[in-house]
């Protein structure tokens, strides 16, 4: 042992072995990994058992900004990531100490989801205990063991992230059982989203575009909200959803293959009198292990087939269950498809050309990598020949990286013996 411990060369081999065989590097898309701090950022590391892969790999969970890649566009020309019941996180008691006994959908608060690059968000609210609460229940009624929280919470934290990001815009989709005299309009007021809200007198009821994301920005209306209540547009001067927006079947009926039918409520889908387009693709009853596989090939297929329906238009929002999960780049991905035809015509928005300057993109132009991300591999697949099976999962770029590293340092080190 002491002659051991007294070999710096044998240290400083051993710590070079380390360093190849350690992540010093960030994983990309599709990589083998450990845990979420392997991967690059906006990946976590995760695994798809519903799709046969259960060999841990580094998926995406956050869509590119598309306003930080191509600027200046109207609001209805981007896509936004959307949650489903966006406050029923699974795991959690409700705010009144009772245990939920109702379906959950999200894996994380809503604060969590902005942070990822959630943008829309669906919320049912509920008169519950002389307040107005975010509740998953049936009947229009609210009770202790369907109710999340009082929606002042989550509307405040809302309002935290419009403070705290001038330039973000944040919509919410109310599916409203509220009867109280003006409680929408008061909960909003209470959180001081008021001044955030964008006008009713400004959104196009003809189809046209709307504003620029840059004019919402600089005069502050950076809160879009619709209400499944089409009395509230009159009463409270909250805009009645099917007014603006077509949206395809939500539930078991909106995964169908091959199609994408209106919800009873909207308006059909290629109706182009309506501005934005709203694509569901989540299951009646939340399945948190299946979601995975959903939220993959499926969901983009389902893309295409509504932007068929709608009339050759793509969604401005996609509104899914468990939007962190996927096999590979999921959710995320689908939007970054969206918004890279909506902006650009490009088949991602990452290949959006873009004028350093202006930040605007010549539509059609598009900067395609030659090399794509490796696509998620099952843990019974055979792995690709190579020096070594520890490697196999992991791209050409990763190894190199890895073996460069090692070489410098042991270059390093050799110059000081």
């Amino acid at each position: 042992m002491g002659t051991f411990s007294k070999s710096p060369k044998l240290h400083q081999v051993l710590f070079i072995i380390a360093c190849l065989f350690s992540p010093c590097i960030s994983l990309k898309i599709g990589e083998t990994c450990s845990k979420d701090t392997d991967c690059d950022a906006g990946l976590s590391c995760q695994t798809c058992a519903a799709n046969g892969n259960t060999r841990p790999r580094c998926t995406r969970i956050q869509p590119t900004n598309p306003t930080s890649k191509v600027k200046g566009l109207p609001f209805n020309n981007y896509t936004w990531l959307t949650t489903h019941n966006s406050y029923a996180q699974a795991g959690v008691r409700s705010s009144t100490g009772s245990l939920i006994i109702a379906p959950m959908n999200q894996n994380d608060t809503v604060t969590s989801q902005l942070k990822n690059g959630v943008r829309g968000f669906m919320l049912d609210m509920y008169d519950f205990n002389n307040d107005i609460w975010l509740c998953h229940s049936t009947g229009g009624k609210c009770y202790n063991f369907t109710a999340f929280r009082p929606a002042l919470d989550v509307l405040k934290e809302i309002r935290a992230f419009l403070e705290a990001n001038p330039s973000e815009i944040v919509t919410i989709f109310i599916e409203d059982y509220v009867t109280s005299p003006s409680g929408l309009s008061k909960v909003f007021d209470s959180a001081g989203l008021k001044t955030y809200m964008f006008p009713l007198a400004r959104m196009p009821k003809d189809g046209n575009d709307w504003p620029t994301v840059d004019d919402m920005a600089k005069n502050n209306q950076r809160l879009v909200v619709f209400t499944s209540k089409s009395s509230k547009e009159a009463s409270e001067g909250i805009a009645y959803e099917w007014n603006y927006v077509v949206e395809n079947q939500y539930g078991n009926g909106g995964m169908v293959p091959n199609s994408c039918p209106n919800r009873a409520e909207s308006s059909p889908m290629n109706t182009t009198s309506k501005s934005l387009v709203l694509v569901n693709y989540f299951r009646d009853i939340p399945n948190a292990s299946a979601t995975c596989a959903d939220n993959s090939a499926p969901l983009l297929s389902e893309i295409k087939t509504c932007y068929d329906a709608a009339g050759k238009r793509w969604p401005n929002f996609v509104a899914v269950d468990y939007y962190q999960k996927s096999d590979g780049g999921g959710a995320a991905e689908a939007v970054d498809q969206s918004n890279g035809q909506l902006t650009c015509g490009c088949d991602s928005i990452t290949y959006c050309k873009v004028n350093a300057t202006t930040g605007n993109a010549t539509f059609g132009s598009c900067d395609v990598p030659k090399l794509a991300p490796p696509p998620p591999a099952s843990l019974g697949s055979t792995p690709p020949s190579g020096p070594s099976s520890n490697f196999a999962p992991q791209n050409s770029k990763s190894i190199l990286l890895r073996w460069l590293c090692g070489t410098i340092l042991a270059a390093t080190l050799s110059m000081r013996i």
